[in-house]
């Protein structure tokens, strides 16, 4: 007697035979998937350029205004108008103070009204002389009358020069009233109010005012440094400003030194404690950019010392704890390290001293998968004018153009 199968018994069975019969088809197909490892990883090569160059020194400074000038009250009265915004831009001669005017307006009028009566004494006096200086010849009078004549046509010649300087003191004490500006130059905040009383028993301090176009910076260099900078001139450091060294400058916000001037000053003498001259820079500042007491790095010109040297970009330059290093594309494609010895910096590139001859392709671009003694797929940076690729030769070391 047979007895009938389950149904869920069938389908399992069934399931098994699936599995042995797709195991039985892969066994039967040959040999396995053969690894196929990835193509190299793509870096993108330049060789150093060779261009003159010439050795900077770089230091730190500080900015100062080449004029600031501290606006005061040389008169006493009330400060009756403020005619300028805090930081205002001011031209030379612009109004900004006005002090109370009707009491010195008062004290003119009151001097020119003793001169016309100084002047009409003495005019008077002068008449009387002459005329007892006939009387005296003719004897009609007394000497004793001629003597007093003349005594008091001296007497108003003094009183009308009194006068006279009295009436230009008042003048000036007048236009004390008025406040200008002695330069085109930026104001800071007034330290007075409208209505307050200035200059009583002293000159009162209103607002300060500075010129910061041109601008200046100064920063110190030690003695080594400074016979570097001039002594292939010729001329002694002492007269150092006067070679009219190009001097750059650059702010905490800005990227290399935008700003160029000149040298300006150098102190008289170094300062034995620390065995550094003062020196002094000027520079243009027309769109006031740059502000007084601002933090300044500084770069110098060596004088006669540019050359012909290697450049590569700055973002080729590697540094580990043997120091500074590029990696560069070899013989069959394979990366290597080089140690270099940098120089200065020239805009976004630096000056390779040693380690390259400048027949090396210098990888630029993709130095994270760049290992050295592993190949890579070089390919050359575009020149600058055109910015297109070209692929780098399988040997970019032999086949450099």
């Amino acid at each position: 007697m047979t007895i009938a199968e389950s149904e869920p018994s069938r389908r399992g069975k069934l399931a098994n035979c699936a599995i042995v019969c797709g195991l039985l088809a892969i066994m039967a197909c040959g040999e396995g998937n053969v690894y196929a490892p990835p193509p190299p990883p793509r870096v993108t090569v330049s060789q150093p350029e060779r261009q003159p160059v010439a050795d900077y020194l770089e230091f730190t400074g500080n900015t100062a205004a080449i004029d600031t000038v501290q606006l005061k009250a040389r008169v006493q009265g009330y400060l009756e108008k403020i005619l300028f915004k805090d930081g205002d831009m001011v031209k030379k001669g612009q109004l900004l103070f006005i002090i109370q005017q009707n009491t010195y307006q008062d004290q003119l009028e009151q001097a020119e009204a003793q001169i016309l009566q100084q002047k009409a004494n003495y005019d008077h006096a002068v008449i009387e002389t002459a005329r007892y200086t006939r009387l005296v010849q003719q004897k009609a009078a007394a000497q004793t009358d001629l003597d007093n004549w003349r005594f008091q046509r001296d007497a108003y010649r003094a009183g009308l020069k009194n006068a006279q300087a009295a009436e230009k003191l008042a003048k000036l004490n007048l236009d004390y009233t008025e406040i200008r500006a002695p330069f085109d130059g930026r104001m800071g905040r007034h330290l007075v109010d409208e209505g307050n009383l200035v200059g009583a028993g002293e000159f009162t301090v209103l607002a300060a005012i500075n010129r910061i176009d041109p601008l200046y910076a100064y920063f110190t260099m030690n003695e080594r440094d400074l016979y570097s900078v001039v002594g292939r001139t010729g001329i002694p450091p002492a007269q150092a400003q006067n070679i009219n060294i190009p001097l750059y400058l650059g702010l905490v916000n800005e990227t290399g030194y935008p700003h160029q001037g000149h040298l300006d000053f150098a102190a008289i003498s170094l300062t034995p404690t620390t065995g550094t001259l003062s020196l002094r820079g000027i520079f243009p500042n027309p769109d006031g950019k740059m502000l007084p007491g601002s933090f300044a790095r500084l770069r110098i010109l060596i004088v006669g010392s540019q050359k012909t040297s290697l450049v590569i970009p700055e973002v080729a330059i590697g540094y580990d704890q043997l120091g500074s290093y590029v990696l560069v594309v070899g013989d069959h494609n394979i990366v290597e390290r080089r140690s270099v010895k940098l120089g200065p910096r020239v805009d976004s590139r630096r000056v390779v001293q040693e380690g390259l001859t400048g027949e090396e392709w210098v990888i630029v671009e993709g130095q994270l998968d760049a290992i050295p003694g592993r190949p890579v797929t070089p390919v050359r940076q575009a020149p600058e004018p055109k910015k297109t690729e070209a692929t780098a030769p399988a040997n970019p070391k032999k086949d450099a153009p």
